[in-house]
């Protein structure tokens, strides 16, 4: 056995995947982010027995969202962070895989550390494995989001103080403590970023008459969003379909349209980090007065989000750094931790 393949054999290449509701990421060890897509994949129906074949994934499939012909279907496999459809999810994983071209960095098969949700079911995990194993895994670990996001951010998992962590998702919402390389309190809402995009197009719809889509909506948010009307207006202009005539539309929203828009699902992402609050051990809750609460996920990124949080609680909250892809490199900094049995299931 040449020395290259028993280095290969003893330290097998890590590669760390954050399968997300909107976005999927894939870090590899010495490499960084190899690929940060959208979770879509279309497939082209044909007429024999039913059998389609996947056309595009990521960026080109989430284009055509809303848009496609009608034998090409855009499916996003993942919800609430777990998968939804089976065989779209193996399929995009598959995909996203060749994509980020691990084999020819490895030329083998690599372990996989994959982030899923606290509250997945036996059945949720055991798919999502069953998944990666389809792609090319040769083993694959599990680490619970919150964890993961928490040594992305950079907090101190590892010691007795306890930090919080907000994971805010495509589909769901995650609150971690964490203390002594574990999660000693956690409390998940199925909102994310999805269910802000929503409420946008609720409020549209009955406020001004008019239908606009799912891509849309995502652009009013990151163009316009906020958290809080407490801000000098900011306006831009949408274009949908009149719900009375069914003819285009063009209307002008303001950043106070959606802040009013998201108010509900932000309450319960709200909620849910007072939940944390009120349950988890007082010893920790104290050190979280000390230490603040740091927002992850790409949901954090929405403006102002820091600042209602921190009026709502009383504590200091900051966004982390790159927080999108925090939860991805802290499942493969957990992996390669020596001690990471503790971090992983």
């Amino acid at each position: 056995m040449s020395h290259h393949a028993f280095f290969n054999r003893l330290f097998p290449q890590s590669v760390a995947v954050d399968l997300g509701t909107a976005n999927t990421l894939i870090y590899a060890r010495g490499k960084g982010i190899v690929l940060n897509q959208p979770s879509v994949v279309c497939f082209q129906k044909s007429a024999d027995a039913g059998r389609s074949r996947v056309t595009a994934v990521g960026d080109q499939a989430k284009q055509l969202i809303g848009r496609s012909p009608g034998n090409v279907e855009a499916i996003r496999p993942m919800r609430h962070g777990v998968i939804a459809n089976f065989s779209a999810a193996e399929h995009m994983f598959r995909e996203f895989v060749d994509m980020a071209q691990l084999r020819s960095l490895f030329g083998r098969r690599a372990e996989f550390t994959i982030c899923v949700p606290s509250n997945a079911t036996d059945v949720e995990r055991r798919a999502i494995r069953e998944a990666a194993l389809a792609a090319g895994a040769s083993r694959v670990t599990l680490i619970g989001e919150s964890l993961a996001a928490a040594v992305g951010a950079g907090l101190p998992v590892s010691e007795a103080r306890g930090s919080m962590v907000v994971d805010i998702g495509g589909g769901t919402t995650e609150v971690g403590v964490v203390s002594l390389g574990g999660i000693a309190y956690q409390t998940s809402v199925r909102v994310g970023g999805d269910q802000f995009d929503a409420a946008i197009i609720g409020h549209v719809r009955s406020v001004y008459g008019v239908l606009i889509g799912d891509q849309t909506a995502e652009v009013v948010k990151k163009t316009i969003g906020t958290a809080t009307a407490n801000v000098a207006h900011e306006r831009m202009r949408a274009v949908g379909r009149s719900l009375t005539d069914g003819l285009p539309r063009t209307i002008e929203l303001s950043n106070h349209d959606v802040a009013e828009a998201v108010t509900v699902p932000l309450k319960a992402v709200i909620g849910a980090v007072k939940n944390a609050l009120e349950n988890a051990p007082p010893e920790l809750v104290t050190d979280i007065a000390d230490t603040g609460i740091v927002l992850t996920g790409g949901g954090a990124l929405l403006a102002h989000l820091d600042q209602r949080l921190a009026e709502e609680t009383g504590l200091v909250v900051r966004v982390a750094n790159e927080p999108l892809t925090c939860a991805v490199r802290g499942a493969s900094a957990a992996a390669g931790c020596v001690d990471s049995a503790s971090f992983l299931q």
